[in-house]
């Protein structure tokens, strides 16, 4: 083989390693939303059949397949480790078919997600990666909710009486946050 027929090769090589390179890694340390937030996080997103609910940072799936499970609409949760994906799928194998059908988990970065297909947004991340979505969030039809279990996001207005707080079995209490759309972006000077 010639060293010209090489380089073609050498340079996917490359490309390929670079890639891999750029593999985005998870933002935040996976910690699981206790079950009673998540059933707080689903009454407040006021779900019904006809919503299409996006978690963000899915770790294991739950709220995902709650909200499957409880309120019938179709759920999908994104995150960008593998693992949490994994994890995700073993949760949903756990449901029943009819629920499973309604259920869909990707591995993907949430930071460059089209959110379009969502009425309901769910997160579970640190403030100022809520924050940084906001460019995405805003472009949700209006009525579209946001639900953040503890974090706020800063420069955006949360809807009336928000945040809320939920009370663990353990007496620990954790905050619900929630926005409705079009957002109520807060006036800087």
């Amino acid at each position: 083989m010639s060293r010209v027929s090489l380089l073609p090769l050498a340079a996917f090589a490359a490309l390929a390693a670079a890639a891999e390179d750029r593999k985005a890694k998870p933002d935040v340390r996976y910690v699981p939303t206790p079950p009673e937030v998540v059933e707080k996080m689903l009454e407040v997103a006021k779900l019904t059949r006809k919503d299409v609910l996006y978690d963000l940072g899915c770790g294991d799936g739950r709220i995902v397949c709650a909200a499957a499970r409880k309120y019938r609409c179709r759920a999908v949760g994104f995150d960008i480790d593998p693992a949490r994906i994994k994890d995700s799928e073993a949760s949903k194998a756990k449901e029943t078919r009819d629920v499973q059908k309604l259920i869909r988990f990707k591995e993907q970065d949430v930071f460059t997600l089209d959110l379009s297909g969502a009425t309901v947004v769910t997160l579970y991340l640190l403030p100022e990666l809520n924050v940084k979505l906001i460019p995405q969030l805003v472009k949700l039809k209006p009525g579209s909710r946001v639900v953040s279990h503890s974090w706020d996001m800063r420069g955006v207005t949360p809807d009336e009486g928000f945040p809320i707080q939920v009370k663990k079995k353990d007496g620990y209490r954790r905050l619900v946050y929630r926005w409705t759309t079009p957002l109520r972006l807060e006036k800087t000077d």
